[in-house]
């Protein structure tokens, strides 16, 4: 009886601990504040008919954990190496303590708000309502506000608040001060004449560069080309297990006569073969001609023509960032990466190698935002999946190396900065650079995206990789306009310009670090056969092992810069750098290193 007594009042103090007292009672506390990015004005309230659907954080449980199991698993040098996490276990490391997640949903069951969605560890809380009760909700009013450039719109709030009594129980909650703007203007496609026009294939000469494979012509390049360029032509794929992927958004559509068309001209074996289509969020899978996505056909075209036969996978993402107001569109369908990650990790199976060619600037994603983003990333990569991101086109910020014309400025300020990129700011994932040519030079028709993170800190594994790069730099060159201490990227590259693609039925040619990501994807996905046949695990988050090679297994890459932010940018030289990383894949020597461990 005596333990009943204090059983009941063991759990009466754990309720009282988590009800929230009476509304009138309530004190507020800013919880996040924000400046609008460069480019972006507030225009107008957001209009009564609209609805958003808000995703609230709660802190995971055991991260750091799950953190050490991920870097135990990708270090080939540890005894664990491979032996990757279960979804199921994933979950559990990530999961919200019981008191915060009764929290959170008492104060939202004291607005009204029931019908309530969670991610599978509950890590997530999502729940749509219209534009005022989320203004009511978060003591904040939202606002309509326009790119200048594009003419797009969002809708988001500088700031806002929550009850004090909360606690720690909620972590973050968006879309509110995010103004990531993955659209296609800002994706990592850059288009061989400079305008969104695509030279045909017939006005470039056939002439191969001295040196070079036979194949290669590097104003045409081909599968066969990049097939005898990194050393896997002689490499035949069997394994019924491996798999790929590809992330689609912004309303960018695979065309299947596109993909049929580039098998027949590069591939034919591949022929007939189709992919598996998942539609997420109300993703579409247009075919009519003249909706082909071209970020989207270079990216299925290539990565599944490396890896052929590894079974693919295509994810169209419903919602692009841009809300039109005027269109009166009833929800502020924002955040299409989110709503993919969602997806994934709450797949059982997820390929193995999956490539993403979207980015913006780190800075227009709230911290705390990025930080949980990148978490999530790791999930994946805990679980042995490899994950790809382009570095982007445009340096270590804008592109433009005129001191006079540049738009690299500190949020809210005139402050020169450079601009890094998230995701591939993220130390969970890979960021691929671009190369041109033979023998290979950091890509200067664009330049390969460049740059260290001033969210996240330098890794441990590459902080010696990295400080020998920085060391190496005249004395104050570029101070104060990037962070030395920062995560680095890119970690490798691979050729970025003049990819042979089909688009709406024409053979095209296209270029972008865009380019570069699907097909080392592709690269990766003939490693992970390699391992698969040889009763291995798939290689995972590559990144330990990649800094622990030292170079080994790749073609270093010493000329070229990265222009942007009125600089020349920071330059290619020996070992790894912050241009191409370490360099591009050298497929023979690769596929033994990954059979070592």
């Amino acid at each position: 009886m005596r333990f009943n007594v204090l059983h009941c009042l063991s759990l009466l103090a754990t309720t009282l601990a988590i009800a929230p007292p009476e509304k009138r009672e309530w004190v507020y506390a800013r919880k996040e504040t924000a400046v609008a990015p460069r480019g972006w004005k507030q225009v107008a309230p957001a209009p009564d008919s609209a609805s958003v659907k808000l995703r609230i954080a709660l802190p995971q449980g055991r991260f750091d954990e799950l953190e050490t199991h991920l870097y135990e698993v990708s270090d080939p040098d540890h005894g664990r190496y491979g032996q990757h996490l279960t979804m199921e276990e994933v979950h559990e490391l990530v999961a919200p303590h019981p008191d915060h997640l009764d929290t959170a949903k008492n104060w939202l069951a004291a607005h009204g708000l029931t019908d309530l969605s969670f991610t599978p560890a509950s890590d997530w809380i999502h729940v749509t309502l219209p534009i005022r009760e989320a203004e009511e909700l978060l003591k904040t009013t939202y606002h309509v506000f326009e790119h200048e450039e594009s003419g797009h719109t969002l809708i988001r709030t500088l700031e806002y608040s929550l009850p004090e009594w909360l606690g720690d129980a909620v972590e973050l909650i968006q879309p509110t001060t995010s103004f990531a703007f993955y659209r296609p203007a800002r994706s990592t496609v850059s288009w061989p004449s400079g305008e969104e026009e695509i030279d045909p294939v017939s006005k470039f000469s056939t002439a191969s560069t001295d040196g070079a494979p036979a194949s290669c012509n590097f104003k045409d390049v081909t599968l066969e080309c990049l097939a005898e360029l990194y050393k896997y032509s002689d490499y035949t794929p069997t394994s019924k297990k491996n798999s790929i992927g590809i992330t689609g958004y912004l309303e960018e559509y695979a065309n299947n006569v596109d993909l049929e068309l580039f098998y027949k001209d590069q591939k034919p074996e591949a022929s007939g073969v189709n992919y598996t289509y998942y539609s997420i969020s109300g993703g579409k899978n247009e075919q009519a001609n003249g909706t082909a996505g071209a970020e989207a056909g270079l990216d299925v075209q290539w990565a599944f023509g490396v890896s052929y036969p590894a079974k693919q996978t295509f994810w169209s993402t419903g919602g692009s960032p841009p809300f039109n107001p005027s269109e009166w569109t009833p929800t502020n369908t924002n955040e299409p990466y989110a709503d993919w990650l969602d997806f994934v990790l709450a797949s059982k199976e997820v390929p193995y190698a999956i490539s993403t060619s979207y980015d913006d600037e780190e800075q227009t994603v709230p911290k705390d935002y990025a930080i949980r983003v990148c978490k999530q990333l790791a999930q994946l990569g805990a679980r042995g999946v490899s994950l790809m991101f382009s570095s982007g086109d445009y340096g270590v910020g804008d592109g433009s190396d005129d001191p006079e014309n540049h738009q690299c400025h500190v949020i809210g300020t005139n402050t020169t900065t450079f601009l890094p990129n998230f995701p591939s700011s993220c130390p969970y994932v890979t960021s691929v650079g671009g190369t041109y040519g033979y023998p290979e030079v950091a890509v200067s028709r664009f330049y390969s995206g460049s740059g260290f993170s001033n969210y996240f800190k330098t890794p441990d594994y590459q902080k010696e990789a990295v400080a020998a790069y920085v060391k190496s730099l005249p004395k104050g060159l570029y101070k104060g306009l990037y962070n030395p201490k920062g995560r680095a990227y890119p970690d490798i590259s691979a050729q970025a310009d003049y990819y042979r693609i089909y688009y709406n039925t024409n053979k095209v040619h296209i270029g972008g670090t865009s380019a570069s990501s699907p097909a080392f994807t592709g690269i990766i996905s003939l490693l992970n056969d390699v391992r698969l046949n040889a009763k291995k695990g798939p290689l995972g988050f590559l990144n330990p092992l990649i800094y622990k090679l030292k170079g080994k297994g790749f073609n270093d890459v010493t000329s070229g810069n990265a222009a942007g932010c009125g600089t020349v940018g920071f330059n290619a030289t020996t070992g790894w750098d912050p241009v191409t990383g370490y360099g591009t894949p050298d497929f023979s020597v690769l596929k033994e290193l990954v059979l070592k461990h």
